[in-house]
């Protein structure tokens, strides 16, 4: 079908929720795709973080056109390899204790809640500023920005949202409360890494109030800060994590895991999933997570990271320029507009990214990104000054 038909059909038959771009994309290989006409363009977006190891994998379509010929569901009252395979996968990589199979980000987010409100019945969730944790109504109320919640109200009670500031964190958190939910690097806020210092803060606070230190890395794990997680670099340990978007190689998954403390929080009957890991996109991420956690691969993120963000400062409408590995804020001078510019870029340049502001453009590429492709991408978004 042509672009123009698709949009009829929008019209008519789609909830508008998406404001889309004009292209209909029809493949994707590596860092590259195509649109209808067979104009190739080059993805710096993942599909916002979720392509990590790039668009068709050969060994995740592999693994996918394997499980789907055997089995494609069964439901959780049943076992199957793949679903426990991942757990142990996760939890060996990470924090040790547990893990909930979901599938996405937002649903790893309300099993993390949950965690918190079991752990300690009634306790009040501490969040920050410009957090964004998923548009479910816990995930919702969990992300305090008026334009997103203010439609939706009320919202679920007992969430207290605090400055990114390390004394306001510790006051914010006291023997009422539950659990600090947070994001290593506010991604959806514009790529904006949280502090040393805050994350010292708020270990130091949980551990002192009995709370548990939640870090949602969705957004900033399997790889794409340069460590497998995000955490592993901040020298704080939390209490539980949870991951979406890249796990599953392309397909919906998402997991909350937890450390050894939490592992038996959740009973069962307090939670569940109909489709939760299901055995295709588990056997995807299983694919996806070892290839993610390639040592190699990881030290090409960090030096592909810099190399982005090093040429992006060199641009003529770039103020600043911050992030970690291949999750890359640009901050554009006054006057020049990042949803306009995003807008340029895919149309003429046929650049993928996208604005996350008024004035912040985010890039993050498939980590299987070559030194090449940044280069290209950076001068093609020079040829729009």
């Amino acid at each position: 079908m042509t672009l123009a038909e698709l949009e009829t059909l929008e019209r008519r038959y789609a909830i508008p929720t998406y404001a889309r771009s004009p292209v209909q994309f029809v493949r994707g290989e590596g860092v590259k795709l195509w649109d209808e006409h067979g104009h190739e363009y080059l993805d710096f977006l993942a599909g916002i973080s979720v392509l990590n190891v790039g668009h068709c994998h050969p060994r995740v379509v592999a693994a996918i056109r394997e499980q789907a010929a055997k089995l494609t569901h069964v439901s959780n009252l049943y076992y199957t390899e793949p679903a426990m395979r991942l757990s142990a996968a996760l939890s060996e990589s990470s924090l040790g204790g547990k893990v909930f199979l979901c599938n996405s980000g937002a649903e790893a987010n309300e099993a993390a809640i949950k965690l918190a409100r079991r752990h300690r019945p009634g306790g009040e969730i501490v969040v920050l500023h410009d957090a964004f944790h998923g548009r479910t109504y816990g995930a919702l109320s969990a992300t305090p920005q008026e334009s997103k919640q203010a439609p939706f109200a009320p919202l679920v009670p007992g969430f207290v949202a605090c400055e990114k500031d390390p004394d306001a964190l510790r006051a914010a958190v006291t023997p009422r409360t539950a659990a600090v939910l947070l994001e290593p690097i506010q991604g959806e806020a514009g790529v904006l890494p949280l502090s040393a210092e805050l994350l010292a803060a708020a270990r130091d606070a949980c551990d002192d109030a009995g709370a548990a230190l939640i870090f949602d890395e969705v957004q900033t794990g399997m790889g794409r800060t340069g460590t497998l997680w995000a955490y592993e670099q901040t020298g704080v340990v939390p209490d539980a994590l949870t991951s979406a978007k890249a796990l599953g190689g392309g397909l919906p998954i998402g997991a909350l895991v937890t450390g050894e403390r939490l592992a038996d929080t959740l009973r069962p009957g307090d939670h569940g999933s109909t489709f939760a890991g299901g055995p295709v996109a588990c056997a995807a991420a299983l694919v996806a997570l070892e290839i993610c956690s390639d040592e190699a691969l990881l030290a090409h993120v960090a030096r592909a990271g810099e190399r982005l963000m090093a040429a992006l400062s060199e641009l003529p409408f770039v103020a600043s320029v911050r992030g970690r590995g291949l999750l890359v804020g640009a901050e554009l001078k006054g006057g020049v507009s990042a949803v306009d510019l995003a807008r340029r870029a895919l149309v003429e340049a046929r650049l993928v990214l996208n604005a996350t502001g008024p004035s912040s453009l985010r890039l993050e590429p498939p980590l299987i990104v070559t030194e090449e492709q940044v280069d290209e991408a950076v001068a093609r978004l020079a040829r729009l000054a």
